[in-house]
């Protein structure tokens, strides 16, 4: 975006020499310097870069959002505007202007809304495959509800009820092997009570014993359904390995 702005400038700058120095002498050749590249050293104009900057990146998001959509505003345009505005002389009233940006945020949302539910039905149908594959593979339990397991270390602890708080290491995963959330990285365990988190992890947990690592395939009903948070898009059949660190009754939490 700022490098656009600078050459639309340039050349405007150009092209007004290039007029300037035919009209004083049509005999002569007029040669345009590049434009040298110009430092902020002031703090007043550190403030006037930086707020240009600040402003830049907020237009590149906004333009980047709308290509997602397949919404490709003009670039060309946008900066046309800027200048107008900075200059004082918009081409449009504010009542249009007004309307043609509520108009575009309907028809993003509306385009948004639409990629969604596409996301989603894929997404329904990679995770049933997925787990119809995962089931036939060795030592993958699949239980009543759906959910998969398969032991990596089997501990020999007690187990948890769902009323208690349990203390353990996951990693997260997508079914295309995107990891969305680790605690192992974080370095730092996490702690919860069984009943407040999603049911496949509800019902996983507490077939495992204090000192156990499995590993849950989760299918989107029993993970997050139709709601999308962060990486994970709606419908998805979730991965997560888990190791039981330690449990902690309800009372004892009380």
């Amino acid at each position: 975006m700022r490098s656009t702005f600078k050459v639309t400038l340039l050349t405007a700058s150009m092209a007004f020499v290039a007029s300037c120095g035919q009209a004083n002498n049509e005999s002569k050749d007029v040669v345009v310097e590049p434009a040298s590249v110009t430092v902020p050293t002031s703090e007043l104009d550190k403030q006037s870069y930086s707020l240009g900057v600040s402003f830049g990146n907020y237009l590149k998001r906004a333009l980047d959002e709308n290509k997602k959509v397949a919404i490709n505003l003009s670039n060309d345009m946008v900066m046309e505007g800027v200048q107008d505005a900075l200059s004082g002389a918009v081409k449009l009233t504010q009542e249009d202007i007004t309307s043609v940006m509520k108009a575009l945020d309907t028809l993003t949302r509306e385009k948004h809304a639409e990629l969604a539910k596409v996301s989603a039905e894929k997404a329904v149908a990679l995770g049933k495959e997925f787990l119809a594959a995962n089931a036939s593979k060795e030592g993958v339990v699949t239980t009543e509800s759906g959910l998969q397991y398969s032991v990596m270390q089997q501990g020999n602890g007690a187990k948890p009820t769902a009323e208690d708080t349990v203390t353990v290491h996951y990693k997260g995963t997508l079914i295309d092997g995107t990891e969305f959330d680790s605690s192992y990285k974080r370095n730092e365990p996490a702690q919860f009570p069984l009943n407040g988190v999603i049911k496949g992890w509800t019902e996983g947990l507490q077939l495992m014993s204090v000192g156990s690592k499995f590993k849950f395939t989760i299918p989107s009903e029993l993970a997050y359904g139709a709601r999308a948070t962060g990486e994970i898009t709606a419908n998805s059949t979730l991965i997560f390995e888990v190791e039981l660190l330690e449990i902690k009754s309800a009372a004892a939490v009380m």
